[in-house]
């Protein structure tokens, strides 16, 4: 599996699958895709939110249930209420790169659709409360939006996802991102942000026109 290579001119959506303010930011950055994506190419990359000794049970992060009604209050997003038995019960571990790898192998067969990779990952999560360290769910999903399924299974398994994976983190890095979840309008050499969660539609719209031209 190839590192990818960004187009010369694309919107770069870096984000986390187990950051909740990446949920909550999760239908407007759809929204934005589908507006926009005859006019410029979109792409998703992990940031590696809980990752080393931040791979943990959910149990370890107790801001969790307040900091979700904080991303409902603001954006609307609901979790699901098999998430929050999932997050009640705390023993599972939230490991970014487990989810990161799940999203690689994904947008490796289908690139064009990495914001949908993303998004269904996300409802595994924070609507059906399924772990990400779990295959079987990056398999549902594959196996649902018509991917070659044993492929999938193969990069999950050979290192090859992985790979991808910390690939994606040191691209995060590199483009100097510190938080999720965090837009760009990626211009050659050029970065340039754009505003996130809690943005209504015309506003991403307007901005991503000025920069169009």
């Amino acid at each position: 599996m190839n590192t990818f290579n960004l187009p010369a001119r694309s919107i770069v959506y870096v984000q986390d699958v187990y950051c909740g303010w990446c949920w909550g930011f999760a239908e407007r950055m759809v929204e934005f895709e589908v507006a926009n994506k005859h006019r410029i190419p979109f792409t998703a990359v992990s940031g590696g939110l809980f990752v080393g000794d931040r791979a943990a049970p959910m149990s370890r992060y107790p801001y969790i249930s307040e900091s979700n009604k904080r991303i409902t209050q603001m954006t609307g997003a609901r979790f699901g209420a098999a998430y929050q038995a999932l997050a009640e019960e705390g023993t599972t571990v939230m490991d970014s790169l487990d989810a990161a790898t799940a999203l690689a192998v994904l947008r490796a067969q289908d690139s064009e659709r990495a914001i949908h990779w993303v998004h269904e990952l996300q409802q595994a999560f924070y609507v059906n409360g399924r772990s990400l360290s779990d295959q079987e769910v990056c398999l549902g999903i594959a196996a649902a939006g018509g991917l070659d399924v044993e492929m999938v299974r193969r990069h999950l398994t050979d290192g090859s996802g992985r790979e991808q994976a910390l690939a994606d983190f040191a691209l995060a890095r590199a483009l100097g991102v510190q938080s999720y979840p965090t837009l760009l309008f990626v211009d050659g050499r050029e970065v340039t942000p754009l505003p996130a969660v809690g943005t209504p539609l015309e506003m991403l719209n307007q901005s991503l026109d000025s920069l169009l031209g």
